[in-house]
């Protein structure tokens, strides 16, 4: 029955929000699919730190645009975008491990050789973090298989149909970061339903404040908190 239940919310979950996009994008004020919520992805590499960066300074690259914080960081973008976009299309770092295409965090990220890896929230972060070393190739092994199909499709497809050999369960990675950080937890609740799975965008917890502080859109939602060319909070940690 449980089963038979995920199957039919997954079936409406598709016809109501379709397949989705392919990278972790949302919709800008003029109509352009929008990368890290309209975060400038050369402050991660400059500053160390995300920084909301401003519709007037935009580039358009393979179909996503991205803001910039300055022409300056703009400049640098367009030099060489390889370098400054993020890995797995904005999604999840932790769920693109599984195969899973889902969630997409501005604020929780790491820089690893070079590249920029975004995480969906605290949790996806802090429970990638205990197998790094393992994570990473099957992220990137994943990433073949899910590069080009539409986030909804990917993600029923390798979280409820199909788990890789290597899945992990949220209880489980809970009790060992529980574990190895005694005496700490993480008040941290993503919201676990078909609805914020398949029919909310990829980003909504960081956009709308979701247990964290919100961010916004720059030139979509109102500042603050979007405003252009500010740094931007995380979820706090214990």
């Amino acid at each position: 029955m449980k089963a038979l239940a995920v199957m039919l919310a997954a079936a409406a979950a598709l016809l109501l929000s379709g397949c989705g996009t392919i990278n972790a994008t949302v919709t800008d004020a003029a109509g352009r699919d929008l990368m890290l919520l309209g975060h400038d992805p050369v402050s991660y590499f400059v500053h160390g730190k995300p920084q909301r960066g401003d519709p007037a300074f935009h580039a358009t690259i393979d179909g996503k645009t991205y803001y910039f914080a300055s022409a300056q960081h703009r400049a640098l973008f367009l030099a060489g975008p390889q370098k400054y976009e993020p890995q797995f299309g904005g999604f999840c770092t932790n769920g693109v491990t599984y195969g899973v295409k889902l969630s997409s965090d501005p604020t929780e990220f790491e820089i690893i050789d070079g590249k920029l890896y975004i995480f969906g929230d605290v949790l996806g972060h802090e429970y990638w973090l205990l197998g790094r070393e393992e994570n990473l190739p099957h992220a990137h092994e994943m990433w073949h298989e899910a590069k080009d199909v539409p986030w909804v499709q990917q993600t029923i497809k390798r979280a409820i149909f199909n788990r890789v050999p290597w899945y992990q369960s949220g209880p489980g990675l809970r009790q060992e970061w529980e574990r190895r950080n005694p005496g700490k937890q993480l008040a941290y609740d993503p919201g676990r339903s078909w609805y914020t799975w398949f029919v909310k965008y990829p980003g909504w917890r960081a956009r709308e404040g979701h247990m964290q502080p919100a961010l916004g859109i720059p030139g979509v939602d109102s500042c603050p908190p979007a405003c252009a060319g500010e740094f931007t909070r995380r979820f706090e940690r214990p």
